[in-house]
């Protein structure tokens, strides 16, 4: 066994330990590490056959490289333990003879491991060698590799395929006539892998990659012409923002954000298979981003952008025209539940919403009915000349006046009671119909279970809802601070200020403008107390991602400012 470090001398078999000068490998937690950063160990193993579990490692060689630098090599010959088959002799030109006095594997282990380190492990098909090594270690009671790992085979793959008839290190080491040619022996291959990734590297910078995570993503990119629009994402920084696609005109045709948006972009042009993403990429021309100082604020400025902008390729956030209220006016003479576009001015209605679709809202109203005999016909005395009642009244579902004996004084206990469940008691309607489901469940009537427990969900997905802007609503100003000092200020549920982390009381307004945009308001208008009447639909998106935020990070904010009485939004 030889272990060296250093630029390589090739006659040399001295051994050695590692170079006391030799700079510290940086933790790859951050795996945007910019490459020339990157210490890579290419190593190659010869074996006495193609699967880990009954064939053994004959030989070991890896290289050390940082920067297009040599740091050390390590090398040697390993006793299998069992006879060498005649055709890895030939192939390898490694005999029983030449193992027999060789280290068992066992024994080498240790300092094999001490020379990886915690650098990036590259290999030719390294799935092969990384079987062989884990298998090893697993035999003795070693812990699993965890480094980052590179395969030379799928960046040539995806690099340079077209230049070559295959990508066998040996075909690819004559193609680009490489320094070290590779000949079956462990070091030697790694030589020439060595060799081969940094002709990789210099044809992954024309794509714009220029860190580890760029590089690892690379072989998943999507074969398609887009590949060469990866040069738009090199300005990218490595933070929450937003992001814009544009087209040739210079319009925003999609919005999104993300906590790493170079790592989120870079996904439309490998992972992400959606059917809409290819023409997506064939017409972006352009893609800007703005750095965000939270996960918060990108989101809120996501929804802000859509909703100004209504890119076409956005769907969710460009439909809040279509959302819809329930509203039930107790100042009728026989109240009903009615699904509406828009609230009603009257100060008595009780409105639930907006909801995200007619389809939430008429599970809303079904779920009231299966619990409250409310009117459901249009009938009223006198004003129909249709005779007898009504399906649900004749069913015993609803109290309506269609049935000709039902005075308003009569209703009026049926509507205090839906009331009472809108306002504030939902489980009024939740007991009744969990009763139910679990009922028809255990009749084995399953379509009638299913029914209910749509409408018990609608029902509790609207009142949480409900509750969660109410509550929002009710704070006219809320400063909190997170754990890192970051500050954020809302009025009435909308997003108002966002503070430096370095300087918490320094509350900076948030900045929504700036990038060839049309103006955009810093924000939109403040809705008004619960009491002032229904949620206006359009503040309805930014007030459900405040109130998950305060929700889900409850117990990790400090209340600065607030001018109801702190708690949980829940």
């Amino acid at each position: 066994m030889f272990v060296s470090f250093g630029p390589r001398n090739r006659t040399s078999s001295t051994r050695s330990t590692r170079h006391a000068a030799e700079p510290a490998q940086r933790s790859f937690d951050d795996l945007g590490a910019p490459l020339d950063d990157v210490t890579f160990c290419v190593l190659d193993l010869e074996t006495t056959g193609g699967s880990a579990l009954d064939c053994s490692i004959t030989e070991i060689g890896a290289v050390r490289v940082r920067g297009g630098e040599c740091l050390g090599t390590f090398g040697t010959l390993v006793n299998p333990g069992r006879a060498i088959p005649p055709t890895i002799t030939i192939l390898t030109g490694i005999t029983d003879s030449m193992v027999v006095k060789a280290p068992r594997l066992e024994s080498v282990l240790g300092s094999f491991l001490d020379f990886i380190g915690d650098a990036v492990i590259v290999g030719h098909n390294i799935r092969f060698d990384m079987s062989f090594i884990q298998a090893a270690l697993a035999r003795d009671d070693r812990a699993a590799l965890t480094n980052p790992t590179v395969d030379t085979v799928a960046l040539a793959r995806r690099l340079v395929r077209d230049e070559v008839p295959n990508c066998k290190l040996g075909t690819l080491a004559e193609r680009f006539r490489l320094p070290h040619q590779p000949n079956h022996r462990a070091l030697d291959d790694a030589w020439a892998t060595a060799d081969l990734l940094h002709i990789l590297l210099e044809r992954a910078g024309g794509l714009g990659v220029s860190g580890l995570d760029d590089l690892r993503a690379l072989p998943t990119l999507a074969g398609s012409a887009a590949v060469a629009k990866l040069r738009l994402t090199e300005r990218l920084p490595r933070s929450p923002g937003v992001y814009l696609f544009r087209d040739r005109a210079g319009r925003v045709i999609y919005v999104g954000k993300a906590t790493n948006l170079r790592a989120r972009v870079r996904q439309y042009f490998s992972s992400d298979d959606r059917r809409k993403t290819g023409a997506l990429l064939r017409e972006t021309e352009q893609i800007d981003h703005k750095r965000c100082e939270s996960e918060l604020e990108a989101a809120v400025l996501e929804m802000r952008l859509i909703h100004h902008l209504l890119p076409r390729y956005n769907s969710a956030g460009t439909r809040w025209e279509k959302a819809c209220y329930v509203r039930l006016d107790p100042t009728e003479r026989y109240p009903r539940l009615k699904v509406v576009r828009k609230p009603s001015a009257a100060g008595d209605a009780v409105h639930v919403g907006p909801l995200p679709s007619r389809r939430a809202a008429s599970l809303v109203v079904e779920a009231i009915h299966s619990a409250i005999p409310l009117r459901q016909c249009t009938t009223l005395p006198g004003r129909s000349t249709r005779s007898g009642a009504c399906l649900a009244a004749q069913l015993g579902l609803a109290r309506c006046p269609c049935t000709g004996d039902v005075t308003p004084e009569q209703y009026r206990p049926t509507v205090e009671r839906a009331l009472l469940a809108l306002r504030e008691r939902p489980e009024l309607v939740t007991d009744l119909l969990r009763d139910r489901m679990m009922r028809l469940a255990g009749e084995e009537r399953f379509e009638e279970a299913a029914a209910a427990r749509d409408r018990l969900a609608a029902f509790e997905d609207a009142v949480a809802r409900q509750r969660r802007f109410d509550r929002l609503r009710a704070d006219g100003r809320l400063v909190v601070r997170d754990r890192g000092g970051l500050t954020f200020a809302f009025e009435r549920g909308v997003l108002a200020e966002v503070g430096a982390a370095d300087d918490p009381d320094a509350v900076a307004a948030l900045q929504f403008a700036g990038m060839s945009l049309r103006p955009v308001q810093a924000r939109p208008p403040c809705p008004g107390p619960p009491d002032s009447g229904p949620l206006d639909a359009s503040l309805a998106d930014e007030l459900s991602i405040v109130g998950r935020f305060l929700e889900r990070n409850d117990d990790r904010l400090e209340v600065l400012e607030s001018e109801s009485i702190p708690g949980p939004y829940r």
